[in-house]
């Protein structure tokens, strides 16, 4: 990833936009790990194989993502493209996430209302999600491969609380499983893990 791609001093944006760029770098460092050859391994996911659940995170955190912040959203026919049948996908990958990166340095990007389904929600609240799409559909890829995920106590405590406000809306649309019982003194990735239904490993 590239850091000089911002446009904009970093202390004008939320605090939210560091833990995004942080889970955004762990998640394309697990991405260029994956050996090609591995992409029809399980994941933690049941319904999602590894290359569903690469695609998946290219769809949304890179060109989604990117298109948020211009206005737009990706094209349906997208939904089913096989993103790894590319040459270098996941260096693509890199490349996108960082332009996405850098058109959320905009502070006036943060200012905006952005649809979501029929109605309009602050921008904070799609990154939000984002976040959450990075971090624990990138922590599917590290295991579907045989990496870890890390992420510093700030960013993961940043992942937990978004966890912790979406929650009960993804359980509601099959986003998230029943939460798994973990220590309540165990790390906050851990628990946001297992606040949305993913059995930490």
């Amino acid at each position: 990833m590239n850091d000089t791609n911002d446009r904009n001093d970093p202390s004008e944006l939320p605090e939210l936009y560091g833990a995004l760029r942080a889970c955004a770098a762990e998640t394309v460092r697990v991405l260029r790990g994956i050996d090609p050859a591995a992409l029809d391994a399980p994941t933690p996911s049941a319904e999602w194989d590894l290359r569903a659940v690469v695609n998946h995170l290219v769809l949304w955190t890179a060109h989604n993502f990117a298109l948020r912040a211009e206005g737009g959203s990706v094209p349906a026919e997208w939904y089913e493209r096989d993103f790894t049948a590319d040459p270098g996908w996941a260096e693509a990958y890199a490349q996108q996430v960082d332009k996405a990166l850098a058109a959320w340095s905009d502070p006036s990007v943060w200012e905006r209302e952005m649809p979501m389904g029929d109605s309009a929600v602050p921008a904070a609240a799609i990154a939000g999600m984002i976040l959450l799409e990075f971090a624990l559909h990138g922590w599917e890829a590290a295991q579907g491969s045989g990496q870890t995920y890390t992420l510093d106590d700030a960013t993961a405590t940043a992942v937990l609380g978004q966890v912790e406000q979406w929650a009960q809306m993804f359980r509601e649309y099959s986003g998230f499983a029943d939460p798994i019982a973990v220590p309540a003194d165990a790390p906050p990735f851990t628990r946001a893990l297992a606040l949305s239904g993913r059995a930490p490993r």
